[in-house]
């Protein structure tokens, strides 16, 4: 499930970084004409995972056997035959394409027997596209989610509290659907699709220990990684079998893994320390909705201290410390600017974390343009510009290129200025949605720009 809580929109906090928007007196860039053409990704096949297969086997046993509410799976359950997928409701134009891509990568890169069919057509899987308020009335805190034994909403709706959508009951998947919004940004509708497909497939549960994947509710990772590709293709691999226990399939794993990913043997790296309930607490508290913000800020130093107390010196003390530099920019901005450098330290010191690090940098280079000094502003937007792109995430590759513009009109470079912006509102078209959302952003980025408010 995606977390609306969880989910990173790159600019959220942008304007905390120095005084409200609206208390600025600097003039945007005019944005009068028409917005450039939408941008869009091209499909291309993830990096393979660089950690030891050891870490894996431990992380697919718990991936597959286990909910993210920490609920066991006593066994695990998959399509025992291809899988066919069909669309409903009012998808947007965007859906039709990144889903498309999708699917391609599955079957070639997860080696899935998976096509989509007609709407009207029988399907082991059915996408439902409606409003977002809708979806919202009855599942509040999901941006998007997937359910069981069900092929359309008002299905789920006659037994949604029933054991018939309860996933530990299954043994062998027929048929499963998938509900997402139509009427979000082509990015959130593309995120949807690759972590509720993934799930509908595969494994069920998210764990924030996981540095390379999706299935982790940090939504660092918003396209499928390496990582997940090789966790499904372990997961339909011919030697598994829906209704296996979790003994049973640690004894076959090692022999698959040695088989579909080599690289993997003998590498170090012991498997990471559970991730504790009360981080988990704290980390939700602090990025959820209906919490007041001093609350929100307690609970991200509260996972800080937790994830220390623990030893953690991975992703979760920085994802910790993340929370609570986004959470103190306003009020407390010294606060935020040290927790954001410990966080991307962190996150430096990995090659798959290298996404998280973009947005760090993005905080960083909005931070350097708002205290005037364009030159470190620019040399963060373009430190973070291709893991932005290789992670394929528009909004955040937006936000980067618009703080770039700014930086380079700082500069007096105003030729290359509107170059790069041009660029950063095609990608906003697809990262943020509605010309009236790429055009608050923009305005609201800006409005960083020392040089412009002076």
């Amino acid at each position: 499930m995606r977390r609306v809580a969880l989910a990173l929109a790159a600019c959220l906090a942008l304007a905390g970084c120095a005084a409200p928007v609206s208390e600025m007196p600097g003039r945007a860039p005019s944005l009068s004409a028409g917005l450039p053409p939408m941008k869009s990704f091209p499909v291309r096949p993830a990096d393979p995972p660089t950690r030891s297969n050891a870490q894996i086997a431990q992380d697919f046993l718990d991936l597959s056997f286990r909910m993210e509410s920490g609920r066991p799976l006593a066994v695990m359950s998959r399509f025992e035959g291809p899988v066919r997928v069909r669309v409903t409701g009012n998808p947007p134009p965007s859906l039709g394409p990144d889903l498309a891509a999708l699917i391609s990568r599955l079957r070639r890169e997860a080696g899935i027997d998976i096509t989509r069919v007609a709407a009207d057509q029988p399907a082991e899987i059915t996408i439902e596209v409606m409003p977002r308020a809708r979806l919202q009335r009855m599942v509040p805190q999901a941006a998007c989610f997937v359910a069981p034994r069900v092929s359309g909403w008002e299905e789920y709706r006659r037994v949604r509290r029933s054991p018939e959508v309860d996933w530990t009951t299954l043994i062998t998947r027929d048929r499963v659907a998938i509900f997402l919004p139509g009427d979000v940004s082509p990015q959130e509708v593309r995120d949807c699709l690759h972590e509720e497909l993934a799930q509908a497939l595969g494994p069920l549960n998210d764990m924030y220990r996981l540095p390379d994947s999706v299935f982790n509710d940090d939504n660092f990772h918003t396209v499928l990684t390496g990582f997940d590709m090789l966790i499904l293709r372990l997961y339909y691999a011919p030697e598994l079998r829906s209704g296996m226990t979790r003994a049973q399939v640690a004894q076959i794993l090692p022999g698959l893994l040695a088989r579909m990913n080599p690289r993997g043997e003998g590498r170090p790296g012991a498997p990471l320390a559970p991730t504790s309930r009360d981080w988990i607490e704290a980390i939700e508290t602090a990025l959820g909705a209906g919490t007041s913000a001093p609350r929100r800020r307690v609970a991200a130093e509260r996972a800080v201290t937790i994830a220390r107390a623990r030893g953690w010196q991975d992703g979760r003390l920085a994802f910790s410390l993340f929370a609570l530099g986004r959470l103190s920019l306003g009020e407390h901005p010294e606060l935020a600017l040290a927790a954001f450098l410990q966080a991307g330290e962190i996150y430096a010191s990995r090659p798959e974390t290298r996404i998280h690090l973009a947005h760090v940098g993005m905080h960083l280079a909005a931070f350097a343009l708002s205290a005037g000094q364009p030159r470190a502003a620019l040399d963060l937007a373009n430190g973070n510009i291709a893991a932005a792109t290789r992670g394929q995430n528009a909004a955040l590759l937006a936000t980067l290129l618009l703080i770039k513009a700014e930086a380079l009109d700082a500069l007096d470079r105003p030729g290359e200025a509107r170059s790069i912006r041009q660029e950063a509102l095609g990608w906003g078209r697809y990262g943020f949605g509605s010309d009236d959302e790429v055009r608050s952003r923009t305005e609201e980025i800006a409005a960083l720009n020392r040089a412009r408010r002076s």
